[in-house]
């Protein structure tokens, strides 16, 4: 009963400042909270990154090793990507095998990754046909403070970007750093009516569910959308929150590159 009345009372406060055009941590409606990434923080990996956006934070270990191709692509290494939410990190989360929840995010992150061709997927074929790399994208969520699918994208690309392929583990050859040819960004907003906002907070969305995400490329290029929620989203709206999504998605890149230049 208490934790109802404080939900309302959250509730009107996150709604009563959005009419007088403000967010409750004082941010621009098209502004992501503060990002923080660290790399290398796991040994036994080929690649790690612990991000923070804002007070969500979420970690990701990529390891690799040889294994058959898929039948279509047999010349191309393969990009695994799983995603697990512990209650832990929210009381939203339950025990238990994988939910929609975490199914979904893994979906979403691999989605992007994947359309922008992120990773050059053909410099990790051993033996074409027989044996290529197969790579493992590993998503632990560690505190959800809301938009845990931009944060766990951003995890995912940075753990990327700092891997090397473990070829002398295998003796297979030398070992080299992952080939990366893109660095996608994932930008979700929480739709309010007509009004959108960027990176919503777990207050922010304790006023509705209906979002989208749009995976956006380097060279601006939109590469995945992801709705969630019952809505139609009108032209105009949409085509608003397109372009703030690519103004921010190129700021979040540069963030990534300024960060990871000094461990990647």
């Amino acid at each position: 009963m208490t934790e109802d009345i404080l939900s309302e009372v959250k509730k009107d406060y996150v709604l009563s400042k959005l009419r007088e055009g403000e967010r409750i941590d004082g941010r621009k409606f098209d502004e992501f909270r503060k990002v923080e990434i660290k790399t290398g923080l796991i040994e036994k990996a080929e690649g790690s990154a612990l991000v923070k956006l804002g007070n969500t934070q979420v970690v990701v270990g990529v390891k690799m090793q040889p294994g058959e191709p898929f039948p279509d692509t047999p010349d191309k290494g393969v990009i695994i990507v799983n995603a697990e939410l512990v209650p832990l990190a929210s009381p939203t989360f339950e025990p238990g095998p994988p939910d929609e929840n975490s199914v979904e995010l893994a979906r979403v992150v691999d989605r992007g990754i994947r359309e922008s061709e992120a990773v050059d997927l053909s410099k990790l074929c051993i033996e074409e046909g027989k044996k290529v790399w197969i790579i493992f994208v590993d998503i632990h969520a560690l505190d959800d403070d809301g938009n845990l699918l931009d944060a766990s994208a951003i995890a995912s690309i940075c753990a990327l970007l700092d891997a090397k392929v473990p070829a002398s583990r295998f003796g297979v050859g030398e070992d080299f750093k992952l080939p990366i040819n893109d660095i996608p960004v994932s930008v979700t907003s929480l739709i309010i009516g007509e009004k959108f906002l960027i990176d919503p907070s777990r207050d922010e969305m304790s006023v509705g569910d209906k979002t989208i995400t749009i995976s956006v490329g380097r060279n601006d290029e939109v590469v995945a959308i992801q709705k969630s929620g019952d809505y139609l989203l009108n032209e105009s709206l949409f085509e608003e929150v397109l372009e703030k999504s690519i103004v921010a998605g190129r700021k979040i890149r540069e963030e990534i590159l300024r960060q990871c230049s000094k461990t990647c």
